[in-house]
């Protein structure tokens, strides 16, 4: 399928609109809570006397607190849908094209791994100096209580968090900025620090670590054009954190 980018400055103005309301539904309409939500904290007390709770309960009953659960996770599936459906109308790009698909299974839950190994020992360090130095809030990750379905509605909501991302971040936004004849590094750039801003409502060490690992992860999808190991890595970070806590971390002291 052939991109239709041939008129040039014409589809500029819809390229450009596809992207803010992709970002606006999503990780923009994020990011924007983040930051604001980072200077409440920051102007309340200091962030290192603060906690950050994620995967909280929705309701004190439990099966309605499930059914949330997962229209939470269906609902914030919804932008990449809408994303997938203009890349495909506007540039003739399809998931297959991006490498959005299970051609190289093998190949890419290796590189997923690795760069899982690589950046999981990457943001436990950067989270333990923000820790240290007082930028960064206590993260308390999983916060659900034991029920029966409490596993695995936190690996579907690191999935969630995966594919979000990393099809938005990474296959969506670099697809449209080339069309509009963006600067690869400028991509990157603009990728990272979007990536961080909608994580600064965790503390600035967050964001620091969120950005660097952005920018790895877009440098990555320069390079070789698949997103599905950066999905796979991604999903793992979480599914470590989100899991790893709830099964250990009361025993261990960590939380908030």
């Amino acid at each position: 399928m052939q991109s239709n980018l041939a008129d040039g400055p014409r589809q500029a103005g819809p390229l450009k609109f596809e992207i803010f309301l992709v970002l606006a539904l999503s990780l923009g309409q994020s990011a924007v809570y983040s930051t604001v939500s980072f200077l409440d904290k920051v102007t309340r007390a200091p962030l290192g006397e603060q906690t950050t709770s994620m995967n909280n309960p929705l309701s004190a009953r439990p099966w309605f607190d499930l059914t949330y659960q997962l229209l939470d996770i269906a609902f914030a599936l919804v932008p990449v849908a809408l994303a997938l459906y203009f890349m495909v109308r506007s540039l003739g790009l399809g998931p297959r094209q991006v490498g959005f698909d299970l051609r190289r299974s093998g190949r890419d839950a290796a590189w997923g791994f690795g760069l899982f190994l690589a950046m999981g020992l990457g943001t436990l360090g950067l989270y333990a100096a923000g820790r240290a130095l007082g930028l960064t809030t206590a993260l308390s990750v999983a916060n659900l209580e034991g029920h029966w379905w409490t596993v695995p509605v936190l690996l579907l909501s690191a999935a969630r968090h995966a594919v979000l991302e990393e099809v938005l971040m990474l296959a969506f936004l670099f697809a449209h900025g080339r069309a509009l004849k963006i600067a690869p590094w400028a991509l990157l750039l603009g990728s990272a620090l979007l990536r961080g801003s909608y994580h600064l409502y965790q503390g600035f060490g967050p964001f620091i670590g969120n950005a660097v690992m952005g920018a790895v992860f877009g440098w990555v999808y320069l390079r070789w054009g698949r997103v599905m190991p950066l999905v796979i890595a991604h999903f793992l970070l979480d599914a470590v954190g989100f899991v790893g806590f709830a099964l250990i971390g009361p025993a261990i002291g960590i939380g908030g």
